[in-house]
């Protein structure tokens, strides 16, 4: 009888010092009725209508009061009302159910997922085994099954004396509240359940802690956004004219701000956010299905909208079951899918980022705002690094094996080309600094609807300067310059192709990066006809680089010697078209004066009595040929102890001429002879 014992003690003398008062009201309550049931039973014992040590047995006198039904029910009823000690303890359940009724986390737990008194019920008695693991002893003696520690439904209906009321267990199963233990049928009265340990925090703590969720969660209200910069009106009016929140996707890249603008549609509805990191939550072992309603039942708890982050990783099918709860939410993914109807964040003009930028700093903006369309996220990286590291934009480089990164040591200064190439070159330049001025700020965005980028063509012999034109070009701009591995990127099989150039497209359109395709034409050839099922795929991949190039909202480059194999319609959709030509004989004299330095770093003179006018005019070389020559007579004449003299750079010439064009011109000889 040592339980009869227990529950005879004063219920709140074991309760926790520290626990919150929703908890000890459910210990107290299960305890008080449990105490209620066990004084009847004593009566029926007594009565010699059971016994409770009889084991196996089953007397006359337990079946005929078993079967007694309602009369069973009556003389319960008297017992309990005549009875002092029992009297008393109807007065104190009575008292404690209103106490429990009127508790703020109790209340809210209940009334959020629309708990019926039955469900109630058995919650009470789920948290008290929790609270108090010796109840779990009690419940066992009350099932008179010693394998039945855990309560169940039919016994918390004897207990709250509600023989009346019809179990289901519905709402506590689709919120997963409490879950049966290892019995096929849910509604089964004797069937033993467990609560969630979410529950548990509610009633300990007074708010919702789920350990599931613990560090991907984040309740955002209004105080978190004050200060903060309203941007995207257009968005935010079609997200507050939308019908069903629960069909929305918010679309956008990473860092545009869909979390913030689901955070001020929360609070023009008069509540918080709670935003749930899906890729953290996945990667943390939970099942897509198991992620939406834990997330969904937190936020009706807390009366929040859920915003689910990067939610592009969960089927279409657990929205579809999501939809039931009944619980307002938003997605954040980057692409629209067919299932959601969609309101896109479009990249920030050009007078928001830089509102974005003079709202955290005083100094002048850097290049990088101009360039790019950078999110709010890159805006406030920026602004918020130390002086001397806003000239790139931290975390943007693309990562993708098919780009290779190209350093950008030379200067405009370090060009020597004819006026008309270097005007054309910087005019590409400045389209590319000022495009977001003249698309936002003068509104002609409107002319280029399939897409901002510019992109040029340089054409012209190898060795004519076009990659040093591009370096020059990134380098003004504070772009990375990343060239593409065109053998990476061609592939035999169908429709590989065309997923690595989408690959490498997307990569520096996101990074802002400049596009530079080296020996374009392998790539960019003309259309060819029809002969074959090759001739046919090959010119799909030519049709798809002919979309993605005019969609694309980047700084593309294509580099090539052979202009003419490049396809016309290519020429149509590049913004310049720029013919690099072998240098002149001023040009040339530049390059050789700039090659050749007359000091070392040192001090140490390097060159004798050189002819520059006879290596300008008799020697027509590229400049990528005059730098070759240049170092093979360096290294001659270190070779021979000597400084570099006319012997050096002729045969350094000679080699290279031969090697380029196989024979040694005339002119060489000529010079060479003089």
């Amino acid at each position: 009888m040592t339980v009869v014992a227990v529950l005879r003690s004063d219920p709140s003398a074991a309760a926790p010092a520290a626990m919150r008062p929703a908890a000890a009201l459910v210990l107290d309550l299960a305890r008080l009725r449990a105490r209620r049931l066990v004084l009847w039973q004593e009566e029926v014992w007594r009565a010699g209508r059971s016994s409770p040590d009889q084991g196996l047995a089953i007397t006359a006198g337990e079946v005929a009061w078993l079967l007694a039904g309602d009369e069973a029910a009556r003389h319960e009823t008297g017992f309990l009302a005549a009875h002092p000690e029992a009297a008393a303890l109807e007065r104190t359940i009575r008292d404690t159910e209103a106490a429990l009724a009127a508790d703020g986390a109790w209340a809210t737990l209940t009334g959020s997922f629309d708990l019926d008194l039955a469900e109630a019920d058995l919650l009470v008695l789920l948290a008290a085994a929790e609270i108090d693991p010796g109840l779990q002893r009690v419940f066992a003696y009350l099932h008179d099954d010693s394998r039945l520690t855990q309560p169940s439904a039919g016994l918390s209906r004897r207990l709250a004396r509600r023989p009346g009321s019809v179990w289901t267990g519905e709402a506590l199963r689709r919120w997963r509240l409490a879950s049966p233990l290892d019995d096929p049928s849910p509604l089964a009265l004797t069937a033993p359940w467990r609560i969630d340990p979410a529950v548990m925090t509610a009633l300990h703590h007074g708010d919702w802690r789920d350990p599931r969720l613990a560090g991907a969660v984040n309740l955002i209200t209004g105080a978190d956004l004050a200060g903060t910069l309203p941007l995207h009106a257009a968005a935010q009016a079609g997200l507050a004219a939308c019908a069903d929140l629960r069909e929305v996707e918010l679309t956008g890249p990473p860092g545009i701000g869909r979390q913030t603008l689901a955070a001020r549609h929360a609070q023009s509805c008069g509540g918080p956010l709670l935003s749930a990191d899906v890729p953290l939550l996945l990667a943390q072992g939970l099942e897509p299905r198991d992620l939406v309603t834990l997330v969904l039942r937190q936020a009706r708890f807390c009366r929040a909208l859920a915003y689910f982050r990067d939610a592009d990783a969960v089927p279409a099918a657990e929205w579809d079951l999501a939809r039931r709860l009944g619980v307002d939410y938003l997605r954040g993914v980057r692409l629209p899918s067919a299932a959601g109807a969609e309101v896109a964040l479009p990249p920030l003009a050009l007078a928001e980022r830089l509102q974005l930028w003079t709202a955290r700093r005083s100094d002048p903006a850097p290049s990088a705002l101009f360039t790019h369309r950078l999110t709010p996220a890159e805006v406030r990286r920026l602004a918020d690094a130390r002086p001397g590291e806003t000239a790139r934009i931290g975390g943007r480089r693309p990562d993708h094996a098919l780009l290779s990164r190209l350093p950008c040591p030379y200067d405009w200064d370090d060009l020597v080309l004819p006026p008309d190439i270097a005007r054309q070159l910087r005019e590409f330049a400045d389209q590319v600094r000022l495009r977001w001025s003249v698309y936002d700020d003068w509104g002609f965005g409107r002319l280029a609807h399939l897409g901002f980028g510019i992109s040029a063509l340089f054409g012209g012999p190898s060795g004519a300067g076009k990659t040093m034109a591009a370096q020059v070009i990134a380098r003004s701009l504070g772009l990375d310059l990343y060239r593409v591995d065109l053998a990476g990127v061609v592939n035999k099989y169908i429709g590989e192709t065309e997923k690595r150039l989408r690959e490498v497209f997307d990569a520096c359109e996101h990074a802002g990066a400049l596009l530079f395709f080296d020996e374009a034409d392998a790539l960019f050839g003309a259309r060819m006809q029809v002969k074959d099922a090759h001739d046919r795929f090959a010119n799909i991949e030519t049709n798809y680089l002919l979309q993605r190039i005019e969609s694309f909202d980047g700084v593309a480059i294509l580099a090539t010697n052979r202009r003419n194999d490049i396809d016309q319609a290519f020429v149509r959709r590049l913004r310049f078209v720029i013919e690099f030509m072998a240098p002149r004989a001023d040009e040339r004299l530049t390059l050789w004066r700039r090659a050749l330095p007359s000091h070392a770093p040192g001090g140490e003179p390097l060159l004798d009595d050189i002819d520059w006018r006879l290596l300008a005019d008799r020697l027509e070389m590229t400049g990528a040929e005059i730098k070759n020559t240049v170092l093979a007579a360096a290294f001659l004449a270190r070779a021979e102890g000597e400084r570099i003299g006319m012997r050096h750079l002729l045969g350094a010439a000679q080699r290279e001429l031969a090697k380029q064009r196989g024979k040694l011109p005339v002119t060489l000889r000529e010079a060479a002879g003089a």
